[in-house]
C-alpha cells in the first residue's frame, strides 16, 4: 500500500473537514484509482497564502514515509468553494525542487 501525505488549503479548513479526501485515498479512487487504496500518513495545510509552507510540510511527511504527496482539490481545483490557489503551480513547483523525483506528485484528489 503506497504512502501519501496530502496538502490541502488553510483557508478551506473551516468549511471542509477533508472527508472525501480520506474516502477516495482509502477506497483507492478518483486521483488514487492507478495506485488502488492508499495509507495517508499526513494531511497538513499549505500553512497560508501564498503557500510556502507546503514545502517543508511536504518534506516532513517524505521524512516519515510518504512515498507521493497529494495537492488537495482544494488547492488545485477550488473544492469546495470554487476558486482555484492562484499560487498552486507555484506550490507544485517548490514541493517538486523540495521533495526531489523520487517521490510521486499527485495534482488532485477527488
Amino acid at each position: 500500500m503506497v504512502k501519501v501525505g496530502i496538502i490541502r488549503c488553510q483557508q478551506t479548513e473551516d468549511m471542509c473537514p477533508g472527508t472525501m479526501d480520506f474516502v477516495v485515498a482509502s477506497e483507492g479512487k478518483m486521483a488514487f484509482a492507478e495506485m488502488g487504496p492508499v495509507e495517508i500518513i499526513g494531511f497538513l495545510s499549505c500553512g497560508g497564502c501564498p503557500g510556502k509552507r507546503a514545502i517543508p510540510r511536504a518534506r516532513m511527511m517524505v521524512d516519515r514515509g510518504a512515498e507521493a504527496i497529494a495537492i488537495a482539490s482544494c488547492i488545485s481545483k477550488g473544492n469546495p468553494i470554487g476558486f482555484p490557489c492562484p499560487h498552486f503551480h507555484e506550490i507544485k513547483e517548490g514541493i517538486a525542487r523540495g521533495i526531489g523525483p523520487k517521490v510521486e506528485i499527485i495534482e488532485w484528489t477527488h
